[in-house]
């Protein structure tokens, strides 16, 4: 699986700033993933954000199967704003893009696309909470995991 990144300057407060990285993941549309007009269904670009998503934080070395036992601590969606551009179909080749946008103390917003060659077919926005396993309320995001999604590739 080939991922690339690339390096872009964002910031959450108007005087802090954070290095963040384009996370790119390549997808193959299979014919499961589409509806019978033959293209994507339009819940199947969650699961392809999704995806990128998880291996975004496993390329920063976040492995989320071992914070969720080990260490008692999940992501959850809270909201996701997704803008439907134009259609993918089977056997497209996309790329799924994850940018952090902003941190706070317990959650985090993600840019996403998806996108065929230059044309983005989706645009979404997604906001993540941190929660306790256990409670499932809202914690702060530890400080291994605040620093691995914040430094450069």
């Amino acid at each position: 699986m080939a991922v690339s990144c690339q390096v872009a300057v964002f910031s959450h407060f108007p005087l802090q700033y954070f290095r963040m990285s384009q996370f790119s993941l390549p997808i193959r549309v299979y014919i499961e993933d589409t509806d019978a007009g033959g293209i994507v269904y339009y819940a199947n670009y969650l699961r392809f954000m999704e995806r990128a998503r998880t291996e975004w934080l496993r390329e920063c070395g976040i492995e989320l199967d071992v914070w969720q036992h080990e260490k008692r601590r999940l992501f959850v969606v809270r909201s996701v704003q997704v803008d439907y551009l134009a259609p993918a179909r089977f056997n497209d080749q996309l790329t799924v893009t994850a940018t952090l946008k902003s941190m706070r103390s317990a959650s985090v917003v993600c840019e996403q696309k998806v996108m065929r060659g230059d044309t983005v077919l989706t645009s979404s926005t997604v906001g993540l909470v941190c929660v306790d396993a256990d409670k499932f309320a809202a914690c702060a995001i530890p400080t291994e995991i605040r620093e691995a999604i914040s430094r450069e590739f």
